[in-house]
């Protein structure tokens, strides 16, 4: 009890001051990551010049797009289905069940599919960028690019950077399919409602905002993953361990950035356009 004391004020808001410091460090450190890879990424074109190999950018596409297709449909699908049925069962005992489609429509469009999206490939692809450009910062293979006049940002981080810019709207959009998919089946098993009603209803409920609004949040989502996980890749220090530690923090930081980025935004819309 006498050694449990509380702590000075001068030592908690000096302790406080370090974590501010650490995060603005950090948060600075990602956006000049961003916008140095876009100005390399642009002299070079202005040059007339290639700034990074197309094999390379489809690569990185067919593993963060075309490969990431199965996981965000299928855990869409089953969250949508769990969706349905519980928000049913609810709302039927008020006979509002032909809300169901519009519920589950407007929620993925807006809000559950690119934020699903966003944390499956903070996941996947994240933890991947991060752990192969933590191994080439480990074993100086980056040093050696720069040492051969070529530019890491624009070579090694631009392709993975449009690829998931590029392809999170469409990973989304599979999402969104796949839920009001699972969804329509619930309506038609539990709640007897025919598919072409089912369909006329979501037609009804979703507004272009709604769509747009998730086209949005899916780009931002993209550039940030991929910000967040190369810019922990390339800044690697201690190793193996290094490499390990780097892949972990990229992941929870990247997932913890995508949902604060939406909350956030999320505030912002329903202060100017509200519902």
């Amino acid at each position: 009890m006498a050694n449990a004391r509380a702590q000075p004020p001068v030592l908690v808001a000096q302790g406080i001051g370090h974590l501010t410091r650490n995060f603005l460090r950090e948060v600075g450190g990602v956006f000049w990551f961003i916008v140095n890879t876009f100005q390399e990424t642009f002299e070079r074109i202005q040059k007339g010049r290639v700034p990074f190999r197309a094999t390379s950018f489809f690569r990185h596409t067919e593993r963060a797009g075309v490969d990431s297709v199965p996981l965000v449909g299928l855990v869409s699908f089953f969250l949508g289905l769990t969706m349905a049925l519980l928000t049913g069962y609810q709302l039927q005992r008020f006979g509002t069940e032909r809300l169901i489609p519009g519920l589950v429509a407007i929620a993925f469009t807006r809000e559950l599919g690119p934020l699903l999206t966003g944390i499956m490939l903070a996941a996947r692809i994240g933890a991947a960028f991060t752990a192969e450009l933590g191994t080439m910062q480990v074993n100086e293979e980056v040093e050696a690019i720069e040492a051969m006049g070529i530019g890491p940002l624009r070579f090694l981080v631009a392709p993975r950077m449009l690829a998931l810019f590029f392809l999170m709207p469409c990973l989304s959009t599979v999402s969104n399919i796949a839920a009001i998919f699972a969804s329509s089946l619930v309506c038609k098993a539990y709640f007897s409602m025919a598919f072409p009603y089912f369909l006329d209803l979501v037609k009804d409920s979703l507004l272009i905002r709604d769509i747009i609004t998730g086209i949005l949040k899916s780009f931002m989502f993209g550039l940030l993953i991929a910000a967040i996980a190369c810019y922990r890749g390339l800044t690697v220090k201690g190793g193996a361990a290094g490499v390990g530690t780097s892949t972990t923090s990229s992941v929870v930081t990247a997932i913890t950035t995508v949902i604060g980025f939406d909350t956030l935004y999320n505030i912002v819309y329903t202060t100017f356009y509200p519902t």
